[in-house]
């Protein structure tokens, strides 16, 4: 495992952007998930007050203090926001989750200084690993990609 995702997950305050109020994204699964794993997850949504009875805050600004990573579950359009928010308040420990990434972002978090976790699923490295995410991470060590 790299010292990027180690440095992640042993943070246990994360902010999580993305889950939305349908509860039907990664965000709210990955929420759920996280906090049954021992994880302070504190969900940041521009507009809810509260998803599934969890507070939200509006950004990154109003935890500033409180975290110590975020988790982004968006698509690359709205990745950028988080990742200026995040340099702005001092949050080095970007995780985007697959499918947020793109080089451009990507360069984006050299840029600004973040060290930025991309092209993983966080479920697969948040212990304690379970169900299915083991089996991929016991396939993922077998092969020297973990």
């Amino acid at each position: 495992m790299n010292e990027s995702i180690r440095a992640f997950i042993s943070g246990k305050r994360i902010a999580l952007v993305g889950a939305s109020r349908s509860g039907k994204k990664f965000g709210n699964a990955a929420y759920k998930e996280l906090k049954n794993r021992g994880y302070d997850v504190y969900l940041v949504h521009p507009e809810a007050k509260e998803i599934d009875g969890a507070a939200c805050y509006p950004d990154l600004h109003a935890l500033q203090g409180k975290v110590d990573g975020v988790l982004v579950c968006l698509p690359p359009a709205g990745a950028e926001k988080v990742f200026r928010e995040a340099a702005e308040v001092g949050l080095k420990r970007v995780w985007l989750q697959q499918g947020a990434e793109t080089p451009t972002i990507i360069a984006l978090g050299s840029e600004l200084g973040l060290n930025v976790v991309s092209g993983k699923c966080i479920l697969m490295y948040a212990e304690p690993v379970r169900s299915f995410h083991a089996f991929h991470r016991f396939v993922a060590k077998l092969t020297g990609q973990l």
